[in-house]
């Protein structure tokens, strides 16, 4: 696997030469990329001997001459690695910047990243310098927290760079993950369902599409192809992912039903709506002084009807409930014909509709049960794909 090393200005650089080292000795191939400050530390004559690669490290270098390096070392990767990251470069991966070749290919990058903080124990316990780890734990950045020691300035605490074992092993989970659903075909439901009353209103669901996105995402850093049926949100999808717009629920069910005999694994994260009007209206319905009524008929249940036309495949739904009581999602799970139910508490503000953070219960057709604990979207959906690929 091809391993992209970047190494920022701490006093810790010496030991990415070590980590470059035990990279290839699983068998890896190895480029270094210095930031400036890095170069105060260690030189890129260092990481060329050891790796026999080439080493970057000003943003408009090109060791192919016409070649955006930049972008061609970032479609090169299969991860990241910045070991050590100081809290400048860890400021920058959180929003964006791209100021050097560093920061530079790690915004062009769609690999995984992760990331081994080194720095004084003030400096990362500093309330900005967590709030940029918290940013990046929610883009599925693996870190590698430093431990307790002695300091290159002499103080102790939290800020020595993890030993080099850590940071390996950390780097083998994240590209066996990446391999985990490569060749694999993922369909995803997301968002809410529109069910026009007139050409003006119509009956939704509270649903921000952000959890769906989220599975999406993870799907790609699992290798998978995906295929998302997306009700109307705001919700970002990844660009990687074919994303199939849809209003309604019928809408939605034709794609799922179109899609489904191709996808190994189907997850049903979309709140459709469970009625619609019985007829829509042409134009805009007036404001009257009376009462008026709506008379409803039922929507398709997408995903039940996935299951029922799709027996051999591995299929996952979702219940947002008001409590805690899993008995109704237990139901849904047997009616519903299911691999396997996702259950979330709407209840819990902190948690779900808008929210960047889930906690998810999974319950299989088995009866085992499985908890995420309370994560980043991101997170659930990792923990949530690991739970239900072979």
């Amino acid at each position: 696997m091809n391993v992209l090393l970047g190494v920022s200005g701490s006093v810790a650089a010496y030991r990415a030469a070590d980590l470059a080292r035990e990279l290839m000795r699983s068998g890896h191939t190895v480029r270094t990329c210095l930031t400036d400050s890095a170069q105060k530390f260690v030189t890129p004559a260092l990481f060329e001997a050891l790796t026999s690669e080439p080493c970057l490290i000003d943003a408009f270098e090109e060791p192919e001459r016409g070649r955006m390096a930049h972008i061609d070392w970032a479609k090169w990767a299969d991860v990241l690695v910045i070991a050590p990251a100081t809290a400048n470069t860890i400021a920058k991966l959180a929003y964006g910047v791209a100021d050097d070749m560093l920061s530079t290919v790690a915004v062009a990058s769609s690999a995984p990243l992760v990331v081994a903080p080194a720095m004084n124990p003030a400096m990362y316990g500093s309330e900005s310098n967590q709030a940029a780890l918290k940013i990046l734990a929610t883009k599925a950045v693996s870190i590698v927290e430093p431990i307790d020691g002695d300091v290159a300035c002499g103080d102790h605490g939290q800020g020595k760079l993890a030993t080099i074992a850590e940071i390996a092993k950390a780097v083998e989970v994240v590209l066996t993950r990446k391999q985990s659903l490569k060749g694999k075909r993922v369909l995803i439901t997301s968002g809410p369902t529109q069910e026009p009353i007139d050409d003006v209103r119509f009956l939704t669901n509270k649903s921000s599409g952000k959890m769906g996105a989220a599975i999406a995402r993870a799907a790609l850093l699992m290798g998978a192809e995906v295929v998302v049926i997306a009700g109307p949100s705001s919700a970002a999808y990844p660009l990687s992912a074919n994303v199939v717009r849809v209003r309604t629920a019928e809408e939605m069910l034709t794609q799922a039903l179109h899609f489904a005999p191709t996808a190994d694994l189907i997850i049903g994260a979309a709140a459709v709506a469970d009625y619609r009007p019985e007829v829509k209206v042409a134009g805009k319905l007036r404001r009257k002084e009376a009462t008026m009524s709506l008379q409803l008929v039922a929507n398709p249940d997408v995903i039940a009807e996935v299951a029922k036309k799709n027996r051999s495949k591995k299929i996952i739904g979702f219940a947002a409930e008001p409590s805690t009581d899993l008995s109704e999602a237990q139901a849904k799970l047997a009616r519903k014909g299911l691999h396997a139910i996702a259950v979330n508490d709407v209840s819990n503000h902190t948690i779900g509709f808008d929210s960047e953070e889930n906690e998810l219960q999974l319950i299989f057709a088995s009866g085992e049960t499985s908890q995420s604990g309370h994560q980043s979207k991101l997170g659930c959906a990792l923990w949530l794909l690991e739970s239900v690929s072979d």
